[in-house]
C-alpha cells in the first residue's frame, strides 16, 4: 500500500442545518496501516490543509479493509470556504457519502 494523503477521514458530525461540517474522524496514514481516529474540529481541517496537510476520504471495503475515497480540499463559494471532495458550487461542506456520529 502506498501512502495516501496525511490523514484518512472515515466519518463527519455536521450542524443541525446540516451545511457545515462540526468535526471529523481522522487517521493518520502510516503508509503500511492506517492509525487509530482522532477527531479533528472543522477549523483545524481547514488551517491544516491551508498548512499542506492532505487529506482524503476512506471507508471500509467488502472485506473491512480501509479503502482510498476521494481528496479533500477547500473550495471557496460566495467567498465562505468550504470542506469538499467536488466543487459542486453548493454553499455547504460535502465529504461524499461518510457515516456520521
Amino acid at each position: 500500500m502506498s501512502k495516501w494523503a496525511d490523514y484518512g477521514i472515515s466519518a463527519v458530525r455536521y450542524n443541525n442545518a446540516h451545511t457545515h461540517i462540526e468535526k471529523v474522524r481522522a487517521h493518520p496514514d502510516n503508509v503500511d496501516t492506517i492509525g487509530p481516529a482522532a477527531e479533528f474540529s472543522r477549523m483545524e481541517v481547514v488551517s491544516a490543509i491551508k498548512k499542506g496537510t492532505t487529506f482524503v476520504t476512506i471507508f471500509k471495503g467488502n472485506e473491512g479493509k480501509w479503502q482510498k475515497g476521494q481528496p479533500v480540499y477547500i473550495i471557496k463559494v460566495n467567498g465562505v470556504e468550504y470542506i469538499k471532495t467536488v466543487d459542486n458550487g453548493k454553499a455547504a461542506d460535502n465529504l461524499e457519502n461518510l457515516p456520521e456520529f
